[in-house]
């Protein structure tokens, strides 16, 4: 290629992630794509994954995309003529006890949405399948039918014959040297030989490699490479064929057959990081020293699950990198720093059945512009960029490594690399018993313990350990005046002559309003899906305050950018999230507390909705009259450098202290919606009941209009719902299934206790005829299953709690 040339995209990585991305963009019709690779195709980490195919994942899209690799594997072996080794084994989850018996039952369910066969299998059943292999340490298991394995090196080679049969060039032997940019965009890239590429768009799928390209500095890749081991054993008579992929869970243990042989790798505690710059870094192919040390306890559990174990010998010690991120989820998508710079890296050893699902979705994603189906839990954008500093990732790997197996309880935390961000109040939460959990890499006051029995987290698949704490502060809110640590907000200011033409065209609700008024509104995408949940306040004629959640902060940027570059305008777009703290301050005597403190400043004249400068301790806060839990309330935005002294005037004048779980449970009883949850990017306003906050005949229009006005005049064939369980208090979290009828029609999205209501609450979206009446969502018998029990689910047509929302609209200083 001489110098100058282009390609409208540019994927970096041979491995099976880029060749996936490349075949499904060939697939789609654009061929002009270049793919380069450094060395030769599959030798960074694709050539020695241990080649499992799983099809159940943690929620319904990411089980989609693994599923998608049981059709496409069979499928472009026919179509490529090059055989991709895969075959149906069926697959085996043991579970020792009987809290992972209870995790796997939780995922068996998902077999139900999605056509896969599922079942829990007794320690009886399970001796009948598995006669080979010792059962009678074992609780259980379960059975997935769909399962198998691949070969990786064999599925690349099919990637790059259809990628190149559709246009697509592929160069080994060169690497890119830099990623060249302007005005925050993509403009093409250096090769280490030197020549210039012009492109569009550019894909990082370097894996363990990916944090080193450079680019200026502009974007963050959360990815750390550790030591990945397995071994091979000789040949073994009498192996069943097929013989199921097996996980053993509590033992750390992967096991599967290859050519009559075993192959057997694991996920340790301590796992050996690996730094891809040193000097073996560009070495392809490469593998490590062979580590029995670390490798013995993983012997130990095969020869224990696998008697025969015993007379075989090792054929290969295999030991080579592999790359983790900080919650074991993949990064992938369009990085919030820099338009036109893509990433899929990190894959935490399920690269290989990714592949497929996220090759498609990858090329969708890059040619629409947005992604094809709700994938925020692996967006690159949900990372705060500290998660990528060497530090930080050195801190969390192991940990990372370990819970690709540990047990996945509910609320969940990291031990490890926390602390990155505190809020100004951090110290004044945990002086007064607070209990610490991290939301989008934010310190949070989970709850406040009252003695040292209530400071820990017991996981449990029962009853939560804080619930007791939570019912007490929930009792505060309901009635009393409780604070709420709301500091980690996002938040943004956008200013300017052509600020409102910016936001009216962002938002679906009407932002021309009166000045110190906040409405509450929506950011659509072109198909009507809600890509951010927001409060907008006009502070000034060309000011306006845009609060959203901590999670979505680079995103939420990156999106206002966009639209901006998109629109022409010129706003002055400044997120200011780090320079103030927020509290709010709720319940039935929040009103009189708050005037009593502001010298009267606060009185009958501040109706809801209404935002302005008040004064606390001698300090100018600014009050916003917006609630989050259902009751009478004022957010406080607060400087950082002035917010303990607010914090203890409140405090002093009586105000209690609500943690993150109350409020959670809060304003499920409220029916308020949760952006990450309960809406996001596949949900439009009209399925999730928040018509109500769109604006249908403002004259400026905003993005996704003409997608939601289709959508009203053809009836919606999905509707949100809130349910009440109604025989029992089961564990509800999120990704419970739910049934009508007998039959499964969707899943859980949020759920909770709800301790002013003594109601478990829920949120699920169940589908509808077309132009059906809101009513008809709530017809028919449903139930919610729970680990493999059904529990009978009453639909509420309005929220439990205080249902016309007089609660909160009276004020009475």
């Amino acid at each position: 290629m001489a110098s100058g040339e282009s390609a409208r995209i540019v994927i970096a990585g041979g491995g099976i992630i880029g060749l996936g991305i490349a075949y499904h963009l060939a697939k789609a019709g654009v061929g002009d794509v270049l793919l380069v690779e450094r060395n030769q195709l599959t030798s960074g980490t694709s050539w020695h994954a241990a080649g499992i195919v799983g099809t159940l994942r943690p929620s319904l899209n990411l089980t989609k995309l693994s599923l998608y690799a049981t059709e496409l594997f069979p499928r472009i072996e026919t179509e490529t003529g090059q055989s991709t080794g895969f075959r149906r084994t069926g697959g085996l989850w043991l579970a020792s006890n009987e809290d992972r018996l209870t995790e796997i039952r939780r995922i068996a369910a998902m077999g139900d949405l999605v056509d896969v066969h599922a079942r829990v299998l007794t320690p009886e059943e399970l001796a009948e399948k598995i006669p080979f292999m010792r059962t009678d340490d074992l609780a259980g298991a379960l059975w997935v039918e769909e399962d198998g394995q691949a070969s990786p090196v064999d599925i690349c080679m099919a990637y790059a014959r259809g990628a190149r049969d559709g246009g697509v060039r592929i160069r080994e032997q060169t690497g890119v040297q830099a990623v060249e940019t302007a005005n925050g965009a993509v403009t093409g890239i250096t090769l280490s030989t030197g020549e210039q590429v012009r492109c569009a768009a550019f894909v990082n799928c370097c894996g363990a490699w990916a944090p080193l390209l450079d680019t200026g500095g502009f974007v963050p890749v959360p990815v750390q490479p550790v030591e990945h081991m397995y071994v091979v054993t000789e040949p073994i008579a009498g192996l069943p064929q097929p013989f199921p992929v097996t996980r053993d869970l509590d033992n750390r243990i992967y096991i599967k057959e290859d050519a009559g042989k075993l192959v057997i790798g694991g996920f340790e505690t301590n796992a050996k990081i690996w730094d891809p710059a040193g000097a073996d870094g560009d070495r392809p192919f490469l593998e490590f020293p062979e580590d029995w040390e670390q490798f013995e306890p993983f012997m130990e559990a095969g020869l224990n699950r696998v008697p025969a174990l015993e007379h075989s010998g090792i054929t290969h010690f295999m030991n080579g990198p592999e790359s983790f991120t900080p919650d074991t989820r993949q990064a992938m998508g369009e990085s919030p720093f820099l338009k036109g710079y893509f990433v899929a890296a990190g894959f935490n050893s399920i690269g290989m059945m990714s592949s497929a699902g996220v090759g498609k979705a990858m090329a969708e994603w890059i040619i629409g512009g947005e992604p094809p189906m709700d994938l925020w839990e692996v967006d690159v954008a949900r990372f705060d960029p500290e998660c990528s500093t060497k530090t930080f990732m050195a801190s969390r790997v192991q940990e990372a490594v370990a819970a690709q197996y540990d047990l996945h309880w509910p609320y969940k935390q990291m031990k490890t690399g926390r602390d990155l961000r505190r809020s100004p109040l951090h110290d004044a939460f945990a002086a007064d018993g607070g209990v610490f959990g991290v939301t989008a890499s934010w310190e949070r006051p989970f709850w406040f313990a009252e003695d040292p029995s209530e400071r820990g987290f017991a996981y449990s698949f029962q009853d939560q350990a804080w619930w007791p704490a939570a019912r007490r502060e929930a009792q505060a809110v309901r009635d009393r005046a409780a604070l709420i640590e709301l500091s980690p907000f996002t938040k943004i200011d956008v200013s300017g002559a052509q600020a409102l033409a910016l936001l009216q065209y962002l938002c679906a609700n009407d932002i021309d309003m009166d000045m110190g008024r906040t409405v509450y509104t929506q950011m659509l995408n072109r198909s009507g899906g809600i890509e951010a949940d927001v409060t907008v306040t006009r502070c000034g004629e060309n000011d306006f305050r845009i609060v959203s959640a901590a999670a979505t902060r680079w995103k939420d940027m990156a999106w206002i950018a966009r639209a901006q570059a998109e629109l022409g305008t010129s706003a002055a777009v400044l997120d200011v999230s780090d320079d103030e703290a927020v509290l709010g301050v709720m319940g039935p005597n929040a009103p009189a507390l708050l005037n009593d403190l502001a010298g009267g400043d606060v009185g009958a004249a501040f109706p809801f909705g209404s935002s302005r400068e008040i004064g606390i301790a001698d300090i100018s806060v600014r009050a916003t009259r917006v609630s989050f839990v259902g009751e009478a309330g004022l957010e406080l935005y607060v400087p950082a450098q002035a917010a303990a002294a607010v914090y203890a005037a409140l405090r002093g004048a009586g105000a209690a202290l609500c943690g993150h779980f109350a409020l959670e449970a809060c304003r499920l009883e409220k029916g308020y919606r949760h952006w990450g949850h309960d809406i996001g990017a596949d949900d439009t306003p009209l399925e999730a009941g928040l018509g109500f906050a769109v604006a249908w005949d403002k004259p400026s229009g905003f993005l996704g209009r003409d997608a939601l006005m289709r959508q009203r005049e053809a009836g919606v064939m999905r509707r949100l719902v809130l349910f009440a369980v109604e025989d029992g208090h089961p564990l509800l979290v999120h990704d419970e299934p739910i049934y009508r009828d007998g039959a499964p029609v969707g899943l859980t999205t949020s759920g909770t206790n709800g301790f002013r209501t003594g109601l478990s609450l829920c949120f699920g979206y169940v589908p509808v005829e077309p132009g059906a009446p809101r009513e008809a969502a709530y017809e028919g018998r449903y139930e919610v299953g729970v680990a493999g029990e059904r529990f009978g689910l009453k639909p509420l047509p309005r929220p439990p709690w205080d249902p016309d929302g007089a609660r909160m609209k009276e004020w009475s200083p």
